[in-house]
């Protein structure tokens, strides 16, 4: 594939050709987002020490579950 240098320079490039990476099975890609943020954030304030990805798995599928969404 080629691309343009005009496309090539711009900031969302490689993640628009990224692929994708699922941590949590069924959910969505705005919760998939979700996670990220809450792990990160967690991760940065020690607050949940080495249990952050857990931390943000748990919170994003509870709000998952709460608006009754199923795993697909």
């Amino acid at each position: 594939m080629r691309v343009s240098a005009t496309v090539a320079r711009h900031p969302g490039f490689n993640k628009q050709f990224m692929a994708v990476k699922r941590h949590l099975r069924g959910a969505s890609s705005k919760e998939q987002r979700q996670y990220e943020h809450i792990k990160k954030s967690a991760q940065r304030s020690g607050r949940y020490g080495k249990r952050a990805k857990q931390v943000a798995a748990r919170t994003v599928m509870k709000q998952h579950r709460k608006k009754k969404r199923s795993k697909r």
